[in-house]
């Protein structure tokens, strides 16, 4: 379950992002999660609920942002969003592609209560 090693990296992330003290007001963190990083969004959830039990950053939550596989077509230049994993251009039928998105991992935002970001 790698799931866990990523709640424990967003976590060391946060503690080395917010001032000690203001970590208490950290309310959510914003992540996009690509559809081809095969994180499992519910047990990512789980397992972060479970490390901030009983820290300062119990009761902080992920926001988490699905990003969808993006392709990009080296025939003819289209771009493609998909929630498929078929690897061919949606214009040309083409499977001479580049995936453009939908591999992403990535904290966008940490939300601190009154203000602050």
């Amino acid at each position: 379950m790698h799931e866990l090693s990523i709640a424990q990296n967003i976590l060391d992330i946060v503690y080395h992002s917010v001032p000690e003290e203001d970590l208490g007001k950290v309310e959510t963190i914003g992540l996009k999660v690509g559809k081809l990083s095969n994180v499992l969004v519910d047990s990512l959830q789980f397992c972060f609920k479970s490390l901030t039990d009983k820290t300062n950053l119990e009761g902080s939550t992920l926001e988490i942002e699905n990003v969808p596989i993006s392709i990009t077509c080296l025939d003819c230049n289209a771009a493609t969003v998909t929630d498929d994993f078929a690897f061919t251009c949606g214009k040309c039928g083409s499977n001479n592609i580049r995936i453009s998105g939908g591999e992403e991992l990535e904290i966008s935002n940490i939300y601190l209560k009154n203000g602050g970001g």
